[in-house]
Order: C-alpha cells, then sequence, then structure tokens
C-alpha cells in the first residue's frame, strides 16, 4: 500500500494540473470502489474549482469552491494519472480508456487525471470542507512527521510504558501519520534499533534519535518519487526509485550495509507483516 512519500509524491505530480484549475467533466464509470462512491458524485465535482490539493497522512485531500473536499485513498492498486497537461513538466497525449479507468476528471486546461485501481481497495469521499478533519478516515490520525507537533517530547511521551513491538508502534497511524512496513524497517535499520524491542523499554537517547531519522529517509524517499515495488506510478506513469537504495526492507540475505558491520539481513513475521533488520547492529 502507498505510504507517505508515494502519495506525497502523486500529490506533487498532479498539483500544477489541479490547483486553480476547474473540473468541466467527471466521467464515474462504476458505483463503488472499496466502498460506495458519494452520492450524485459527478454533478457534485463538474465545474468545481480546486483551490488546494493536500495531503494528509496516504489520503489527498483536493479542497473544492463548492465547499466540499475530495478524498482519495489509492488503496492496494490505485493509482492518479494525468495526461495531457500543459502545465507539467512533460506532456503526455491522452491514452486510450483501460479497463480498470474508475473515475476520470477533465480540467479545464486540458488535463486529465484517471483513477485507475484494478483491486478496488482504493476509496474516494465528499465531506465538507470545514470539517473535513472529522472524516472517519482522518479524525483520529496522528501528527505528520513533518509538522511541529511530531517532537521528541511527543514520542517519548507517547511510547512510555508501552508493552508492543517498537516496529509495530511507529505502524500505529494514530501516533504517527503516514509511516507504513517500508519505511519503518528503514527507519529502524538506520537508527540501529532491533524491531522487536518493547517500545517503552528503548531509552530516551535512542526514541528522540528517531525523529529527525523519520524525516529524513522520508524526505529521501519523496525526492526520488517513492519506492515503486509492485503498483506505485507517478502521475506521469513513471516509477520510483527510492527501492534501489534500501538499507534493509525486502533485502533478506544481503550483508548489512552498516560500516563495520559483519551481519547479514534478515526477514522476520511481525503481527502478520515482514519486518527485516540485521540482527547484529539492531539491539
Amino acid at each position: 500500500m502507498p505510504e507517505l512519500p508515494e502519495v506525497e509524491t502523486v500529490r506533487r505530480g498532479l498539483a500544477p494540473a489541479m490547483e486553480g484549475h476547474a473540473i468541466v467533466l467527471a466521467k464515474i464509470n462504476r458505483p463503488d470502489l472499496r466502498w460506495p462512491l458519494p452520492e450524485r458524485m459527478a454533478e457534485r465535482l463538474q465545474g468545481a474549482r480546486v483551490l488546494a490539493l493536500r495531503r494528509r497522512s496516504k489520503y489527498l485531500l483536493a479542497d473544492l469552491s463548492t465547499g466540499e473536499t475530495l478524498l482519495v485513498h489509492l488503496g492496494m492498486s490505485g493509482r492518479m494519472l494525468l495526461s495531457g497537461s500543459p502545465l507539467a513538466a512533460f506532456h503526455h497525449p491522452h491514452p486510450a480508456p483501460q479497463k480498470h479507468d474508475h473515475v476520470v476528471l477533465h480540467m479545464d486546461a486540458g488535463a486529465r487525471i484517471t483513477f485507475n485501481d484494478a483491486r478496488r481497495f482504493g476509496a474516494m469521499d465528499l465531506m465538507p470542507t470545514e470539517t473535513a478533519g472529522q472524516h472517519w478516515l482522518l479524525c483520529d490520525l496522528g501528527p505528520e512527521p513533518f509538522s511541529n507537533d511530531f517532537h521528541e517530547d511527543y514520542l517519548l511521551a507517547r511510547l512510555k510504558g508501552r508493552a508492543s513491538p517498537i516496529k509495530s508502534a511507529l505502524l500505529d497511524q494514530r501516533l504517527l501519520a503516514g509511516l507504513g512496513n517500508i519505511y519503518v524497517s528503514e527507519v529502524l535499520h538506520r537508527a540501529g534499533i532491533d524491531p522487536r524491542r518493547a517500545a517503552g523499554r528503548i531509552s530516551a537517547t535512542r526514541i528522540a534519535s528517531l525523529v529527525p531519522i523519520i524525516r529524513q529517509v522520508l524526505a529521501e524517499a519523496i525526492e526520488a518519487g517513492g519506492s515503486s515495488l509492485r503498483d506505485h506510478r507517478q502521475p506521469d506513469g513513471e516509477l520510483g526509485y527510492f527501492q534501489h537504495t534500501f538499507r534493509a526492507y525486502d533485502r533478506a540475505g544481503a550483508p548489512c550495509p552498516t560500516p563495520g558491520c559483519t551481519g547479514t539481513i534478515t526477514r522476520i513475521t511481525q503481527s502478520g507483516r515482514s519486518s527485516f533488520y540485521c540482527p547484529t547492529c539492531q539491539r
């Protein structure tokens, strides 16, 4: 599932073609994705101008001139593909319609944004902009990793006495928004922390060190266009490249890249998910 860097990459790719532009035609090709689509969705979108395109955790949020916000979740295989835009750094002609093109937005400057989702685990919804933060998918989310609300004192307070493994704690979207399996594995490897360690039993110094490491890993991933392992594509159809610099994730059996470490990256299962770490230098 796309994590914060992949969704932020999509947001940045779509923003030039969407922000400040009106949706002149909305084609809704099915009544549902993971859940039913909003009632009268095409009617509510057509004619609306996109005032801002933002991201909250793993969700895209398009604030509209109608006072509503369009929420988009990419799910497992969803893609937001951009074509025909003279405003972006590329100009792809509109491709022929595909089987899994479920929602297509035609913008006033000629761009077309297509939501394609083969597995239909994605989601879309419309809600009042002024109460968007109260939406059931957003209301319990923790702070954004790059926000001022995420800092050493916050993380120490939230992890104090917590018996769950640090890997599970950092995956909890109520504690911190946007991190997923890939980037937690990368963060913990750089921090030298065993993913199985009880979060509440890690020293304050090591917990504090996670804050800048989380930000650095995410910033590098965004700069690389995210990680393309299976489905992720940037809006222009290009792959992300951060997977080529993984230190731990999906590298089971490979030598640990930590300077001076002679260990080997190992894969274990935690709560049904794969964890990759070095038993030698992560303690």
